[in-house]
């Protein structure tokens, strides 16, 4: 009888607390060579908190680490770097200045002398073993997000990594690059590696996945091959301890005055863009990150002024609108930890941020009275724990991001700018933030910038295509000829 193959990596009773939140409770996981194992669970269910301790970043309380025949306590950066451990982030860590060889490269012992010829070769062959398209002399800075994520791969390639952990690798990809990278997986995995795959994309994951494990409040509650698991409503079912629409009713809404108009918009990466955003409308501009968006809404939020172009806000020229109180916008940004919150202050200060001129009387400034609303919204908006005394650290991203849109909608506004509202969010709190998208349509006009097209499709009226800085086409979410060349559209190949 054959036995099965010992697996590359077993993590044995690992154990996490952070003060009274239990991330990890005696976890058991074996990481298999050959193999992509998909790591599911929702928003704090300790995904990342257990993966940044297999990749040394994090010290567990308790638990061992096997390594092959190596056991370990807990392991540093460096340290499993040297056992062939490494991650790509959502985030990014490369230098835009250098080349893509020489980020590849970079800190890897070599001698003294760098050869630039020689080391773009090694990184052509690399790139080419797994079905990664990269120029090896290229400057990082001229890269799409996709390209970018095949340096970091090389990078963990070059150091000879044997376990490979991803976590939300698609968030940023346009779905050549999403097919494109998932081959690369493939590819990695048929050569023996072992391959952690991190994801809220339920598609996707049974997909790409071999095995998928499901982690909730902290500890592994299913674990088995990928086809065992059947349609995405049982793992999302599986997943979050519910059953999850993943759907959700658009109603129809009258549209009414404009409150957002661009004309001939230049300057600042933006060429000649102009639309219109009306209330009770939510038009969606997608595209892969760094083709404009982001100058799109500094500009449009009152952050870096128009370099050319007309933008009226609310019946109001940019100048006038910006001079006053601005009153009737609000924007719900990207990060909504180091922007759109503060981690170390309390929910009611959070709270504030935004709306403490509601709670001014005179010079005074009536927190009671603060506290009390947040109270009755958090529970308006599900918000869990509904506790107002609690850091905004404390907080899941999907409930942070839930305090957020309780906090912004409190003040009633008429035009919104929303981004990426539901990047990292598990399905259960990405259907919370639709819902109040939907509801807050209403009233007013949501521009929403997304990556993600699943989300543009559920919300949206209308799409708006973002390449190089211009919008390439504007359409109906209904016009089914323009949707099935909306990839082409977005990877500038249209």
């Amino acid at each position: 009888m054959e036995t099965a193959p010992e697996p590359l990596v077993r993590l044995e009773g690992i154990d996490k607390r952070f003060g009274a939140v239990h991330a990890n409770r005696r976890i058991d996981l074996k990481i298999n060579s050959g193999r992509i194992k998909a790591l599911l669970g929702e928003n704090g269910a300790g995904k990342s908190t257990l993966m940044n301790i297999l990749a040394g970043r994090i010290k567990p309380d308790g638990g061992r680490i096997h390594i092959g025949a190596a056991v370990h306590a807990h392991l540093t950066p460096r340290r499993a770097i040297a056992a062939g451990i490494g991650m790509v982030y959502q985030h990014f860590t490369l230098v835009d200045a250098l080349t893509v060889a020489e980020n590849v490269c970079l800190g890897q012992a070599a001698g003294i002398w760098h050869h630039p010829r020689r080391s773009q070769e090694q990184v052509a062959r690399l790139a080419a073993a797994v079905g990664l398209d990269i120029d090896p002399g290229a400057t990082v800075a001229g890269l799409s997000m996709g390209e970018r994520q095949r340096v970091e791969i090389l990078k963990l390639l070059y150091r000879r990594s044997r376990i490979l952990i991803f976590d939300e690798p698609t968030s940023v990809l346009t779905p050549p690059e999403i097919r494109q990278l998932f081959s690369a997986l493939r590819q990695m995995a048929d050569q023996g590696k072992a391959i952690v795959f991190i994801s809220h994309k339920l598609g996707e994951v049974l997909e790409i996945a071999d095995e998928i494990a499901i982690l909730r409040h902290g500890q592994i509650i299913d674990e088995r091959p990928a086809k065992a698991f059947g349609a995405r409503e049982e793992l999302a079912r599986r997943m979050i301890g519910r059953d999850v629409l993943l759907e959700i009713d658009r109603p129809v809404v009258e549209l009414r005055q404009p409150v957002l108009q661009v004309e001939q918009l230049d300057g600042g990466g933006l060429q000649q863009i102009s639309f219109q955003l009306r209330q009770g409308e939510i038009l969606a501009l997608v595209g892969v990150a760094g083709n404009g968006q982001s100058a799109m809404v500094r500009t449009i939020c009152g952050l870096a002024a128009p370099v050319a172009g007309v933008v009226r806000l609310l019946g109001q020229p940019w100048a006038d609108f910006f001079s006053g109180a601005a009153s009737g916008l609000v924007y719900i940004p990207e990060d909504r930890v180091g922007l759109a919150t503060c981690h170390h202050l309390d929910l009611v200060d959070n709270f504030l941020l935004t709306t403490r001129r509601r709670f001014c009387k005179g010079p005074w400034l009536q927190r009671a009275s603060a506290t009390a609303c947040l109270e009755a919204l958090m529970v308006d908006f599900d918000i869990r724990p509904a506790d107002a005394r609690l850091r905004a650290r404390q907080l899941s991203g999907g409930n942070l991001q839930k305090l957020v849109l309780a906090r912004e909608f409190h003040r009633r506004p008429k035009l919104i700018v929303a981004e990426q509202p539901t990047q990292g969010l598990d399905i259960g709190a990405t259907e919370d933030v639709w819902r109040l998208l939907l509801k807050a349509r209403e009233e007013a006009g949501i521009l929403l910038v997304t990556s993600d097209l699943n989300e543009a499709l559920a919300l949206a009226d209308r799409l708006a295509v973002m390449y190089r800085g211009r919008i390439v086409d504007l359409f109906s979410v209904f016009d089914k000829e323009k949707l099935a060349r909306i990839g082409q559209m977005m990877a500038g190949i249209d």
